[in-house]
């Protein structure tokens, strides 16, 4: 099911999807002004690990996890949830909410490179070479300013760089589950239990949550739509997407966040982006285009 036509249902499930991630960001934002950056992790895979268990009990379904699994899991709880999350929820104490989302926009071009050195099956081709340049060239526009010492965001958009790099490096990780016969859904469920396991002491250690002042109303509706509607739900509708209209259609979703968390940061934070930011957008977008193939004829995305 590979670029193959989408139905009006599965447009709208993608749609609906680009919108939940979009809306992640604006959510992050406004639960950071509330809650160190370790003590948001640890509740947001605590509360979204007990919503996928309750998930699959109201299913009636066993979630199968053989032994030798765990410890890839434990590995894709760090690279897929721990450290990215903690490092954008502190980069969005000093970033845009849409500029975050764009930096995580390059996760799929990162993607590119570490599956040429650590697959088989992917390698670089021109077509992926070329969005590779174009993704670059849309990080150098948006970060240059910074690197030059422009203003002091600089690190806090690498860090969003740098997490982005650990969702491209743990998609590889994720191949080894299929050997393992241990279904999507189970793999998520599985690594933000790990990742809630793992950060209770760090955070309880580090923060000491019940020191900290109480959080307002918006600050925990923003922490459960995190943790349920865009964490446990998101993961259970982008499955359901690849599995009815294959994973490169689903892939389309990367497109599709940065402008929806523009649109909603914009309503709802009053945030404005610079020229820079939205030119590096253009950039990025259409590095991602010729990575996921549909900037060119099929006959010249074949090419060795």
């Amino acid at each position: 099911m590979i670029n193959r036509v989408m139905t009006a249902r599965e447009w709208s499930l993608l749609l609906l999807l680009a919108l939940i991630w979009g809306g992640a960001f604006v959510f992050i934002h406004v639960v950071v002004r509330s809650l160190p950056p370790l003590t948001y992790v640890w509740l947001r895979v605590l509360f979204a690990s007990a919503a996928l268990w309750l998930y699959f009990a109201v299913r009636r379904e066993s979630i199968a996890l053989p032994r030798e699994a765990w410890v890839p899991i434990i590995g894709m709880a760090l690279l897929n949830n721990l450290v990215p999350f903690a490092l954008f929820g502190w980069a969005q104490t000093q970033i845009a909410s849409g500029l975050a989302s764009i930096l995580n926009a390059t996760s799929p071009i990162w993607g590119v490179i570490v599956a040429h050195f650590f697959t088989r099956d992917e390698p670089l081709t021109p077509l992926r070479t070329l969005g590779l340049l174009l993704g670059f060239g849309g990080l150098l526009v948006m970060l240059g300013p910074d690197i030059a010492g422009a203003d002091g965001t600089l690190m806090a958009e690498l860090a969003c760089v740098v997490a982005a790099l650990l969702y491209a490096v743990a998609g590889v990780w994720a191949r080894r589950f299929r050997a393992l016969g241990v279904t999507p859904t189970a793999v998520a469920t599985g690594q933000l239990t790990a990742g809630a396991v793992l950060m209770t002491p760090v955070a309880l250690l580090v923060d000491r949550p019940w020191l900290l002042p109480a959080m307002p109303i918006e600050g925990w509706g923003a922490l459960i739509a995190l943790a349920v509607l865009c964490t446990a739900i998101g993961y259970i509708l982008y499955f359901q997407l690849i599995h009815s209209a294959g994973a490169t259609n689903a892939l389309l979703v990367t497109l599709l966040v940065p402008p929806a968390a523009i649109l909603l940061g914009g309503l709802l934070l009053g945030e404005v982006l610079a020229g820079r930011d939205l030119a590096g957008l253009l950039l990025i977008g259409l590095g991602l285009a010729a990575i996921d193939g549909r900037l060119m004829p099929r006959r010249v995305t074949a090419l060795p």
